[in-house]
């Protein structure tokens, strides 16, 4: 398959495709900048497993949300390069097949590695549009996992480059025989504007305990990412916002048979098996009362917007804080291991560079020692 990629799309990206719409919105007529924050979700497709492609389609939405002063935008699960969806459509389960080796290959080799050129790029546009973006990628191992994908949600933020990275905890049923587990390294919230920004991936959304790290983290507004199934996020999202009560925005996805490049393994059997847009979107944004600020939009690409006001967060948690008033820590222990799990590691007499437990560099620059008092402070003082 064709992987080559650009290095340097921002700014100059797809002037000639049509611009993407706003499929719906929820604004405020004088938002309060102190309380308020303004969230997208790209509800996208393209071509699969092109991240070039993707990427310019991506940058796009960026560009779009920034016009409509949003400051968080999210994207759909492993947008870049995109979901493993060939599986239930060619038996992916054949042990030792000679088709799904050459199928997981190209996959293979369409992941995106952390700290690779994709992750520079993002993180300039997030620092050039001013925008905090969630990312779904599928995520390429390196050194003892270079043979594996995972299923993966990037946190970059303007000023800080890359400040999250979380890889699904359990893949969902099929998804397992190409995505590895992850770890709770990513199990974190970010500060955005007034805001404590939680995400997860797909069917983690439903781990009792995964939602509430994020709760216990001081999560106000909690992030899902879908590959694009219009049945699978109306009721999980109303439930979040009611559970936690938090703002909640699902960030949902499109595809079409005719997505699906000629040269991959298996493109035609893929096609044959597919129904006209297997994934046909679903995102939308709940309040912290579970009603709908924007219900579930499908079947078309764009943007959902929707500015979110906090103290309503504050308002519904009177009568339930899951974390606070209405948790018994006494009765219930609830421990987080948020170390990043390796197959080996290496312990050398000679200096090696320190990682913080995401996985990223440890922090060497007053930014990033900014950042982790921002979160600190965010925790302390905006549950």
């Amino acid at each position: 398959m064709n992987t080559s990629r650009s290095t340097d799309l921002v700014g100059g990206a797809g002037a000639d495709r049509p611009r993407l719409p706003i499929l719906a919105s929820a604004r405020a007529a004088d938002p309060d900048p102190r309380t308020t924050l303004t969230v997208a979700a790209a509800q996208l497709g393209g071509p699969w497993l092109n991240v070039n492609a993707r990427m310019e389609r991506l940058i796009q939405a960026a560009e779009l949300a920034a016009s409509e002063g949003t400051q968080v935008l999210a994207f759909p699960e492993t947008y870049l390069s995109g979901y493993p969806f060939w599986l239930t459509r060619t038996q992916g389960s054949r042990f030792d097949d000679a088709n799904q080796k050459a199928c997981y290959a190209a996959y293979l080799d369409s992941g995106i590695e952390v700290g690779g050129p994709e992750q520079r790029e993002l993180e300039r546009l997030s620092s050039d549009l001013r925008l905090t973006l969630f990312v779904g990628v599928t995520e390429r191992g390196r050194g003892n996992a270079s043979g594996s994908t995972f299923c993966t949600m990037l946190t970059l933020h303007p000023g800080h480059g890359l400040v999250g990275h979380h890889r699904k905890l359990v893949p969902t049923y099929d998804e397992r025989l190409v995505w590895a587990q992850g770890d709770g390294a990513g199990l974190r919230t970010h500060p955005v504007g007034p805001a404590m920004v939680g995400a997860l991936n797909c069917w983690e959304n439903w781990m009792p305990q995964a939602r509430h790290a994020l709760y216990a983290d001081g999560e106000q507004v909690h992030i899902s990412s879908w590959p694009g199934a219009s049945g699978l996020t109306p009721d999980i999202t109303r439930f979040t916002a009611q559970e936690g009560r938090v703002f909640a925005m699902a960030a949902s996805g499109i595809l079409s048979p005719d997505d699906v490049p000629d040269d991959f393994p298996l493109a035609e059997e893929v096609r044959a098996n597919s129904a006209a847009m297997p994934f046909d979107g679903g995102s939308a944004v709940a309040a912290p009362d579970g009603s709908w600020l924007v219900p579930p939009v499908n079947g078309a690409e764009g943007l959902i917007v929707a500015d979110l006001d906090l103290s309503w967060v504050a308002r519904e948690r009177l009568n339930f804080d899951p974390t606070g008033h209405y948790s018994r820590p006494d009765v219930f222990k609830v421990t987080v291991d948020r170390r990043r799990r390796r197959a080996g590691n290496f312990v050398d007499l000679a200096d090696r560079a320190e990682t913080d437990p995401a996985g990223c560099a440890a922090p060497t620059s007053q930014a990033a020692e900014t950042y982790s008092a921002e979160q600190e402070v965010g925790r302390g003082g905006r549950r």
